[in-house]
C-alpha cells in the first residue's frame, strides 16, 4: 500500500492509503469546520443570555418602580411595556428615553400618559443594550439581541 509522506509528517504517523482511513480523516477535518460554526452560534446565544440576565437586573433597578416588575405600568401614571404599541413602533425613541428621559404627552395603546419620565444619564451604552434586549424579548416581544453598536448610533441621534 502507498503512504503519504506529507500527511504523515503533519500528523506524526504513517498513514496507509486505505479508502476507509482516508474517509475517516476527511470527516475528522470537516468536523472542525462544523464545530467552529456551532461555537460562533453558541457564543451569540451565550451573549444573548448574558444580556437578558443583566438586563433584567438593570430593569428591576432602574425601571420596575414605575413600569412594574411584569411591565404592566401603573394606571394612567406610567405606561405599560409588556403590551405596548409605542414600544413596538418607536424602538429608537425608547432607547433615547432610557438615557435622556422625556416630558410631554405620550400615547400608548390609545391611552394618554403625561407624567415626565426621567432618563438615567449614568447608564452606559452596554447597560442600555442589555435593558433593551430584556424588555424587547420579555412578555410579548421577540426582537432578539440589541447590540451596543446599535445603541451608540441611536444615542448619537437623540434630541437633547
Amino acid at each position: 500500500m502507498k503512504s503519504y509522506s506529507v500527511l504523515s509528517q503533519s500528523i506524526g504517523f504513517r498513514l496507509q492509503a486505505t479508502p476507509l482511513k482516508l474517509l475517516s480523516f476527511v470527516f475528522y477535518l470537516l468536523s472542525f469546520s462544523f464545530f467552529s460554526c456551532t461555537t460562533k452560534e453558541h457564543k451569540q446565544a451565550t451573549k444573548f443570555d448574558q444580556y437578558m440576565v443583566q438586563g433584567e437586573v438593570l430593569y428591576q433597578t432602574h425601571c420596575s418602580n414605575c413600569h412594574q416588575k411584569k411591565g404592566t405600568g401603573l394606571g394612567l401614571l406610567y405606561p405599560p411595556l409588556n403590551k405596548s404599541d409605542f414600544m413596538d413602533n418607536h424602538f429608537e425613541e425608547v432607547i433615547c428615553l432610557m438615557k435622556k428621559g422625556r416630558e410631554g404627552e405620550l400615547i400608548v395603546n390609545g391611552k394618554q400618559f403625561n407624567k415626565p419620565m426621567k432618563g438615567v444619564a449614568s447608564l452606559t451604552e452596554l447597560e442600555i443594550a442589555e435593558i433593551a434586549t430584556y424588555i424587547y424579548n420579555t412578555w410579548d416581544h421577540r426582537k432578539g439581541i440589541t447590540e451596543v453598536k446599535e445603541v451608540t448610533t441611536i444615542l448619537a441621534k437623540c434630541p437633547d
